[in-house]
């Protein structure tokens, strides 16, 4: 357990760089099995989720290890497809070890994922499209177990929707599997397109990344490569966000603008001006100058409002001139932040998928807890906020997702700090 201490009313300051994207790292790390030489990740931070994902390549025989901010996977040796459960437990994306190892070794047993709660996250579209391929699937009580007889087969795809998780599953699949593989309602996301790229420069043959049809031309053996991951979008709106809520003037550099447009969009409506130039944003904000309200929000697959960004907009928008509403199509239990808002002083309320606001709110110091990943970091920043201090209570989910937020904070000037207990 960790508490942050926060003291509000602190305007931001300053420049600040987003590290390499999460939603990134933790996919490109499993496809590393894929090659038959090592792999360098560049510049990555050290989340909590990367720790698991190195221990979890450990666990199945690679050689993983951190070389100063780099990682370096060497998959060669024998390797084993028994995910132990207490690892496959820690984060939901242990799931994308199902297709390297179902490739590598010929079966993967994977215990139920686990990560953030935020209600159903089926990963049916993941055990379909390698079911398509030729892999046996069979549920084996609390865990799934996939074996292939020979090797996998192109297929033609057709996602039901578009999940990053499932794109990025049957694209590091599609490399491994004789002949073409046409992935149809793919998702598009620049993390798509950026395992994609990492793939090609493994040697796989992938065109379309960034589109809804991905081809790929498979059955050729990969090798590993030197790749820095892109910049971390939700980092970058993170950012943003907790300059919106506590005003001054801050600049998020090297993290292209079209990456989080669409918050960045929402940011200047609420009224937080903002001037973009090739990779930087620099956004600014009178404290006294209340945000306008009466916003309409709905979260969906790229290139639409991002589902990760939903509760770090609902924390700018609690004491906006206005009601609002936030409607998040993906996951059914992102708002369980709403409960901490409410301690906080803001008015909301929770019905299905959507958060109301009612805006205006007088925000105050209180006792919160993080509910999950980004839900923690929206009581964060709405703390900045707020008047007086507020202990935000956390069991580990802001670490999975951010190095240090409330340091990255404290060097803008928040008054922000952590212990743990």
């Amino acid at each position: 357990m960790q508490i942050t201490t926060i003291h509000g009313g602190r305007t931001l300051h300053g420049r600040i760089r987003p590290a390499a994207a999460k939603n990134s790292v933790l996919p490109l790390l499993a496809a590393s099995l894929l090659g038959s030489t090592p792999s360098r990740l560049r510049a990555v931070p050290p989340l909590a989720d990367v720790a698991t994902s190195l221990a979890l390549l450990q666990a199945v025989g690679a050689g993983a290890m951190r070389q100063g901010s780099d990682l370096v996977v060497t998959p060669a040796g024998p390797l084993q497809g028994e995910i132990p459960d207490y690892l496959a437990g820690a984060m939901r994306s242990s799931v994308f070890y199902l297709a390297p190892l179902l490739c590598r070794v010929g079966m993967v047993r994977l215990p139920l994922p686990g990560g953030c709660r935020l209600g159903p996250r089926p990963v049916d579209i993941h055990l379909s499209g390698l079911a398509a391929m030729g892999a046996s699937v069979e549920l084996e009580g609390i865990a799934v177990a996939l074996r292939r007889h020979g090797p996998l087969h192109g297929v033609d795809f057709t996602l039901r929707l578009p999940s990053v998780g499932a794109t990025m599953t049957l694209l590091m699949a599609a490399t491994q599997a004789g002949g073409t593989t046409i992935l149809r309602g793919a998702a598009c996301e620049p993390e798509i397109s950026d395992l994609a790229n990492f793939l090609r420069a493994c040697g796989a043959h992938i065109t379309g990344a960034g589109t809804p049809v991905l081809v790929i031309q498979g059955g050729e053996p990969l090798h590993g490569a030197v790749w820095t991951p892109l910049p971390d979008r939700i980092a970058a709106a993170t950012y943003a966000a907790a300059l919106a809520c506590a005003g001054g003037e801050v600049t998020v550099t090297g993290c292209a603008p079209a990456y989080y447009a669409a918050f960045l969009d929402f940011l200047q409506a609420a009224g937080v001006e903002m001037t973009r130039q090739g990779d930087d944003v620099t956004l600014t904000r009178a404290p006294a100058q209340p945000l306008r309200g009466r916003q309409k929000l709905y979260a969906n697959a790229w290139p639409a409002f991002a589902t990760d960004t939903a509760p770090l907009a609902a924390a700018v928008l609690l004491a906006a001139d206005g009601p609002s509403e936030i409607y998040d199509h993906l996951f059914a239990r992102r708002f369980a932040c709403a409960d901490g808002f409410a301690a906080l002083g803001a008015g909301c309320r929770t019905t299905g998928r959507t958060l109301y606001l009612d805006g205006g709110a007088a925000l105050h110091g209180a006792e919160v807890t993080a509910p999950d990943l980004r839900g923690g970091a929206a009581l964060l920043l709405a703390a900045l906020g707020a008047d007086g201090v507020t202990r935000l209570r956390d069991p580990g989910h802001i670490p999975r997702g951010y190095a240090d937020l409330p340091g990255e904070l404290h060097t803008l000037g928040a008054d922000c700090v952590t212990e743990k207990t």
